[in-house]
């Protein structure tokens, strides 16, 4: 398994389907039963071993660099008020990052999130990084991003990570044709973003999922890339660029599930789902469901 120790956190977004809630407080720090999305995505770069984490933010959203930064007068607040086990939670949590580097760039514009991973290129340098965005959470016995690894560690390319979705909602996603290289994995031939249904005929069910690990290669392709119509650079239409240059972009399909927060409602049942599993609230939870 290749070790990765970089890792990019895109949280520039808009929230434009959260509004007028995603104005107040950024969807990132929602949370997600007990914890913030974001706090997720951190967990599993860290057990997947990175140690520098970059975010993308634009302005207005500091309260995510807020919510790592240590808090001296809440701490002074808690001592003063004999919360000792509070005091005890907020150290756990600091304990945690002690050993991360943190930095972040800002996208002043909402140029897309090929724009966003561009603004990073001098705090990658040279090496190969993940990219997670927070709208994905994935439940798996073994770390996502270690998976991802494995397949990485073979083939030294951009790998992206993939899961089976039913044919009724194969125009949301990002969708792929692919041949397959060996069990779960694909070389990726083709990906088209939010497919019509004269496309789906000519692709697979697997859509991309927001975890991926890519090489400095494509720092150059978003670099020569045209924007949109839109204005906006995306990632996966220059990972499209790259494959049309016959570049190896290959794709795994991840084991676990795979749990989206892009949208009111996957926000929704992702919560719900997480709840109705949780050690301490889930038993409580399906009771006050059968009673209601």
């Amino acid at each position: 398994m290749a070790e990765i120790k970089k890792a990019i956190i895109p949280v520039a977004g808009l929230g434009t389907r959260f509004l007028p809630l995603s104005k107040a407080l950024p969807k990132e720090l929602w949370p997600l039963v007990d914890k913030p999305i974001l706090q997720y995505v951190l967990d599993e770069v860290i057990e997947a071993g990175v140690k520098k984490i970059i975010f993308v933010i634009s302005p207005g959203k500091e309260a995510i660099l807020d919510y790592l930064n240590k808090s001296f007068q809440l701490e002074r607040c808690l001592k003063m008020l004999g919360k000792d086990y509070c005091l005890r939670e907020l150290k756990d949590f600091e304990k945690k990052y002690k050993n991360i580097s943190f930095s972040h760039v800002y996208q002043k514009k909402p140029l897309g999130d090929g724009q966003a991973i561009l603004l990073t290129e001098k705090l990658v340098g040279n090496d190969p990084c993940f990219i997670l965005y927070p709208d994905d959470i994935v439940e798996s016995k073994v770390n996502c991003l270690k998976q991802l690894s494995k397949v990485f560690g073979k083939y030294r390319q951009t790998v992206m990570a993939l899961c089976r979705v039913p044919k009724e909602s194969l125009h949301y996603y990002g969708i792929i044709k692919g041949k397959k290289m060996a069990k779960r994995i694909f070389k990726i031939e083709k990906a088209v973003e939010k497919p019509s249904e004269e496309e789906i005929l000519f692709l697979s069910n697997l859509a991309i999922v927001g975890k991926r690990i890519i090489t400095p290669e494509v720092f150059y392709y978003l670099k020569k890339a045209s924007p949109s119509r839109r204005g906006e650079i995306g990632l996966t239409d220059t990972l499209i660029e790259m494959m049309d240059d016959k570049k190896e972009i290959y794709g795994y399909e991840i084991e676990g599930k795979w749990l989206e927060c892009g949208n009111k409602l996957a926000y929704l049942k992702s919560n719900l789902y997480l709840s109705l599993k949780h050690p301490i609230f889930g038993k409580e939870l399906k009771g006050f469901l059968k009673k209601i």
